[in-house]
């Protein structure tokens, strides 16, 4: 029934807006258009008391990271799909225990006239606002066709206003941090060095581009490589050194122009990824991605960010 269910959602999302593409690695992870959003699906049967259950899987969510992404959540009852923003429930998200299985589990509670998200140990969020697909076609906007020209300065300045934005801190290379772009965000407070134990293990972590790191600072949130003029192949060779000299690093991201995502595509699957199981945790973000993220949170409001590149041009 759960197939039927989950069928009938893709032809009535399909019929509204046009062929979805499947990611590759997931039964569950769908492109609308040429990325202009992508949906995690995930189904439950209701329960008593109107309560329905969804495993969220952490491999699953890091595909969905940078990008216009939606949770679907939705039910064997007849009730209207759930279009959860995951930029919007990202932090909360993970703020919860992750299960054994490589899941957050999270319920929906349904009572009358309303529908909350609960999460284990972090609380419950009315979530009627998100209710049908009408919703979700307000918030599917195709790529903007006029993303600014960035360099990779400029790149690296957005990522870590959005990781700042987001509560975590941000490690950028010393060599790199005079010549972050101050005129694009208001400047933000930088972690001068990383923790001695990550940095003793693996010389290769420093020179990430980027590194978010978790509040206490003595964990590794993400890291990213801009990709700017350097081959992809190099960026992921880093990721694999880090990875293998310094494990737990849960979401590698390489950025780079919209250009090289079809190289990515094949360069990530190199036997050699794969058994280390890169492959499985990294992501691609293109320029349009990083600009669009940073637009999202308002960090600031993406005129600024527009009229400080091309003054700077």
């Amino acid at each position: 029934m759960a197939n039927e269910i989950k069928k009938s959602l893709v032809e009535q999302l399909t019929e509204r807006f046009g062929q979805l593409q499947r990611l590759p690695g997931s039964n569950s992870l769908f492109v609308v258009g040429r990325d202009d959003a992508r949906l995690y699906l995930r189904y439950s049967r209701v329960h008593e008391r109107g309560t329905s259950f969804f495993g969220l899987r952490n491999v699953d969510l890091a595909q969905l990271d940078g990008h216009n992404s939606f949770i679907c959540l939705f039910t064997d009852d007849g009730t209207p799909p759930l279009f959860v923003p995951h930029a919007d429930f990202e932090r909360v998200i993970r703020q919860s225990p992750l299960a054994l299985d490589g899941q957050y589990k999270a319920q929906v509670v349904a009572s009358p006239g309303t529908r909350e998200l609960y999460l284990p140990r972090v609380g419950r969020f009315n979530i009627d606002a998100y209710s049908g697909i009408d919703v979700l076609a307000e918030r599917v906007i195709p790529q903007c066709a006029t993303t600014p020209v960035l360099d990779h300065a400029q790149v690296q300045t957005l990522i870590g206003a959005i990781g700042h934005a987001n509560g975590f801190g941000v490690y950028v290379p010393p060599n790199n941090v005079e010549m972050l772009d101050w005129s694009l965000t208001p400047r933000f407070h930088l972690v001068d060095r990383l923790p001695a134990d990550i940095d003793s293990r693996s010389v290769f972590t420093s020179e990430v581009d980027v590194i978010w790191l978790e509040q206490s600072h003595q964990a590794i949130s993400a890291l990213f490589e801009v990709e700017h003029s350097t081959p992809v192949y190099s960026g992921l060779l880093r990721f694999n050194d880090v990875l293998l000299t310094s494990p737990g690093a849960p979401r590698f991201f390489v950025v780079s122009n919209e250009s090289r995502r079809d190289l990515f595509s094949r360069q990530v699957q190199r036997p050699t990824f794969q058994r280390s199981g890169l492959s499985e945790i990294t992501s691609f973000l293109d320029y349009g991605n990083v600009f669009s993220w940073h637009r999202r949170l308002h960090v600031p409001d993406a005129g600024t960010v527009r009229s400080a590149i091309a003054a700077a041009s």
